[in-house]
């Protein structure tokens, strides 16, 4: 594990032999007495990786009040008790408690949500430590793997999960899977011989590292390093330290929250300038104005409903398999544009599997296989005819070598462990029915040197089964078995074994050899026992796709989102699933290859090349900074401790729940339970609906909003013009006072905003491709359809306002009708926004419901006895049918401007665009 830091320390029994390393440690074969494990154990702590400190509860509900937004909600209730402040006027005790309720429930969304997620990902965590095999006080005993100190020596076993680092005293036949550290697949044999002179962790072959799995033999260890002093506990340590990233989408909402604070401040300014200049309108009227526009500017709803959405989607997000830990990363899923996914489990099954074998000359693929049946006589018979007797004879006999020559133990669960290709050889024997034979009298251990293992099995008589690499194999036979009978191995049959072993290999197979002879002397030495052997074929296997990947890589592909593999495998394995599923193989490059590049170099690479094999943490990391650097948002896949770097620096890391590691899950933002491709495509199907929603609601809000703005701004200026008499010299000479202003923003508009963010997702949503990076909720269409629509309800609202106060007489009234029109009228305004994405308002039942709901609640507080206090009155039927007439022209008006809108962003409806799109795509191909 290249640029790994803890491959620097200085504790002194790092680089020496396993006996100095005792002796550092004033330890011996027969392990510590319990006084002085005690003593260690304060002296090193206990034996877990601690968690970057955790944020409190108060912590995490006091973050939620920490945007732009929320401190303009503050702003906004301070200046409702200050209007209290001048002679004329009373604290607005009621404005004040809307906006203070508005803002506990938008904390409360926040905090729940992020809560929920927090314990969801502690309960992912295996919080029982398993216990480790030891000695203690001169005896072999059970010990809790988390007291486990420097100096204790440990016993393992096949399928142990390796406690601690130690360096072995012993090993017979050790390997162990360490792809959670190095990310490479294939088990690593372990030497207690071996000399580590300060040489990378890939080479330490007489050091077992934590985190890491025990697939074959057994040792014997002391314990040289615990807890956050492991390898592991090094890269938690760094990550621990690493600030969190802001997303884009946390980026967005700050900004807009800014945006909407300087107007509001300007928009304060300019009227008291333009009130002063033009109009004799008293300094208490002014101030007081100008404290109704900065409530009318603050969309008060509108942190409430993000955070609602959020919280929304994150929920059906975990329906679909994917637990977000930050609310913000569910729409920042559906602004990626490119996706790092590794290979092992995510797009892969994590298991390896036969899937081609070679037997009497001929190529059988294991699908076309079934299971066979025993005869009479106790040999046995397909129960097929899809292949001649012979074939089927000679693939038993290779089944059953690999049935024979194995080490594979199949638990109380029915779970098999051991190294995956000895299980994949065993789970192929098990489904063609295929029993081990006989009982095992002696065992001849693989080794890198030797490159085959041999047993003898008590058949008849005493039989010997090898398996191991082809050539190796095949050097060690002189007969092959063809044609039902055993024949002489000619140099021309060895030939078509050599090709068939390429030809299986360029398919990225790992290919194992299998052979077989009666033994006369079951003692004898292991070259005697070895040499004259029958040989009996071929079986390739891979880790196969997932069935759903191919389909989620090309949903993936279709909606613009890229995917690059990074792996550590090798190159023609990665060459050859990733080809399987759709990943373009051109080009293709290895981590060697990227050292060679400089930064700049890179950037151009990583646009061209899909597939990067035998790649390190470090590689990860260039591999995405280049990405991002050319201005992509990029989301990383990850399982293992080497991936948490490369989890960290993504816009949005996904790590997998099942098979991860807990320092991938805490450098990660998104969680699959799931370890599916799949999942994440369903997470940026999500996301884009979250997004739109948001886009929405926010075109909603600040539409109704700047109108607001509008009526009140030029409303009192026309009016201190038109209507000296009213609007001149009093505190009441409003078009709308700041309690009707927060009826409109806190529960008229809040309410169906809410609904909007349950809306269904439009159709097509995976075929466009994703937003550019620097577009915001608030782009180009959104903002002409904003300043639009705040425009016409000004106009049409002024109007009614006007021509109500010369009709009535009565200001009260007239500010009725305007407020009544206002609320009336976003029901327009949610049927237009809604139109462009092909809803109709019955395709979302909650959205009927909160418009009934705000209507009601506005008939409440025309016709119940609290109009008092909002200081409205009743209408007549008269007037509701002024408000019909202004009602007609503001949806006639909405219609005309939104159809001229669409012919100039030249479609009518997003799916129109999609379509149009895909048409282009399409005439692009043909030229």
């Amino acid at each position: 594990m290249t640029g790994n830091p803890r491959n620097d320390r200085t504790e002194p029994w790092h680089g020496k032999s396993t006996r100095d390393t005792l002796e550092t440690l004033e330890t011996d074969d027969g392990g510590l007495s319990s006084a002085e494990a005690s003593r260690r154990l304060e002296e090193y702590g206990e034996n877990d990786i601690r968690e970057a400190e955790r944020t409190s509860r108060v912590e995490l509900l006091l973050s939620q009040f920490r945007n732009p937004l929320m401190y303009l909600l503050v702003v906004a209730a301070l200046l409702s008790l200050g209007v209290g402040l001048f002679p004329e006027s009373e604290p607005n005790y009621a404005e004040a408690a809307f906006i203070a309720l508005i803002l506990c429930v938008n904390g409360l969304f926040g905090f729940v949500q992020d809560y929920q997620a927090t314990k969801s990902i502690e309960a992912l965590r295996e919080l029982a430590s398993p216990n480790a095999i030891g000695i203690r006080d001169g005896t072999k005993q059970s010990i809790d793997s988390k007291r486990l100190v420097p100096g204790d020596v440990i016993y393992l076993e096949q399928g142990d999960a390796v406690p601690a680092d130690a360096r072995l005293l012993e090993a017979d036949g050790l390997r162990t899977n360490e792809s959670a550290l190095t990310g490479e697949s294939t088990p690593v044999e372990k030497n207690p011989e071996a000399v580590d002179d300060d040489t990378p962790l890939a080479d330490r072959r007489n050091m077992v590292y934590m985190n890491t799995t025990v697939v074959k033999g057994r040792g014997r260890a002391v314990v040289v390093e615990t807890g956050m002093e492991t390898e592991v506990g090094g890269i938690a340590t760094q990550l621990g330290e690493s600030d969190d990233r802001q997303t884009p989408f946390e980026a967005e909402v700050k900004q807009l929250g800014t945006q909407i604070g300087a107007l509001v401040a300007v928009l304060i300014v300019l009227v008291t300038v333009v009130q002063f200049l033009f109009t004799a309108t008293g300094i208490v009227s002014v101030l007081l104005v100008s404290i109704t526009l900065a409530v009318a500017g603050v969309p008060e709803g509108l942190p409430a409903v993000v955070t609602f959405t959020l919280a929304l989607g994150g929920r059906k997000m975990v329906n679909r398999n994917a637990l977000v830990r930050r609310l913000p990363v569910v729409e920042s899923l559906g602004s990626t544009d490119v996706i790092v996914t590794d290979k092992t489990g995510t797009l892969t099954k994590e298991r390896m599997t036969v899937t081609r074998l070679y037997a009497a000359g001929t190529v059988v693929e294991s699908s076309d296989l079934s299971p066979v049946s025993a005869d009479g006589n106790g040999g046995s018979q397909r129960t097929d005819t899809r292949h001649s007797q012979d074939i089927d004879q000679a693939l038993e006999w290779l089944l059953r070598c690999g049935a024979a020559c194995n080490n594979v133990e199949r638990t109380d669960e029915n779970e098999y462990r051991g190294e995956p290709t000895e299980i994949a050889v065993q789970r192929m024997a098990d489904d063609a029915g295929v029993d081990r034979p006989g009982e095992r009298i002696r065992e001849i251990q693989f080794s890198s040197e030797r490159k085959r293992m041999t047993v003898l099995v008590d058949v008849d008589e005493p039989t010997a089964y090898m398996k191991g690499a082809p050539e190796v194999v095949l050097e060690r036979c002189e007969r092959i078995l063809e044609d039902g009978k055993v024949c002489e191995l000619t140099d021309a049959k060895r030939q078509d074994v050599l090709e068939r072993t390429q030809s299986f290999a360029g398919d990225a197979l790992r290919v194992l050899g299998f052979a077989s002879k009666t033994v006369d002397d079951p003692d004898a030495d292991a070259d005697q026992i070895e040499d004259g052997m029958v040989f009996l074929g071929l079986q390739g296997m891979l880790d196969p796709p997932r069935a759903e990947v191919e389909q989620a890589i090309a949903d993936c592909q279709s909606a613009g989102v890229r995917p690059v593999l990074a792996t550590g495998d090798n190159l023609a394995t990665a060459k050859a699933i990733g080809e399987q599923i759709g990943f373009g193989p051109e080009g293709a490059l290895t981590g060697s290859d990227i050292d060679d590049q400089s930064d700049d170099t890179l950037r151009d690479t990583v646009e061209d090349v899909d597939i990067f094999a035998r790649v390190t943490p470090d590689h990860k990391v260039r591999i995405l900074t280049a990405l991002q650097a050319n201005g992509h948002n990029v989301a990383m896949t990850g399982d293992g401790v080497n991936d948490a770097p490369a989890l960290t620096q993504a816009d949005v890391g996904i790590a997998m729940g099942n098979r991860g590691t807990d320092v991938a899950r805490q450098a990660s933002d998104m969680i699959l339970r799931d370890d599916n491709f799949a999942t994440i495509r369903d997470a940026i199907e999500e996301g884009r609906g979250i997004f739109e929603n948001v886009r929405k609601f926010v075109n909603y809000l600040v539409s109704t909003n700047t109108g607001e703005v509008l009526v009140v701004f030029f409303g009192v200026l026309l009016g201190s013009l038109l209507f000296p008499e009213r609007f001149t010299g009093t505190s009441q000479a409003l078009i709308l006072t700041p309690v009707l202003i927060l009826w409109i923003n806190l529960i008229a508009d809040t309410l169906p905003a809410l609904a909007l963010g349950a809306d269904p997702h439009a159709a097509g949503l995976m075929e466009r491709p994703p937003r550019p990076s620097d577009e915001g909720v608030i782009n180009t269409r959104v903002l002409v359809s904003i300043v639009t629509i705040a425009v016409l309800l000004a106009l049409i609202g002024l109007g009614l306002f006007f021509y109500g106060l010369e009709a009535t007489g009565s200001l009260v009234r007239a500010q009725t009708l305007l407020f009544t029109f206002i609320v009336v009228g976003e029901m327009i305004r949610i049927y237009v926004i809604r139109s462009r994405y092909g809803l109709t308002l019955g395709s979302n039942l909650w959205l009927l419901t909160a418009i009934g709901l705000s209507f009601l609640l506005h008939l409440t507080v025309l016709y119940t006895p609290v109009h008092d206090f909002f200081q409205v009155v009743p209408l007549a039927v008269h007037e509701w049918g002024w408000i019909g007439v202004a009602f007609v022209a503001f949806l006639l008006l909405n219609v005309l401007t939104s159809t001229v809108y669409d012919r100039l962003f030249r479609s009518t409806t997003v799916n129109e665009q999609v379509q149009d799109e895909a048409h282009q795509k399409q005439d692009d191909k043909q030229r």
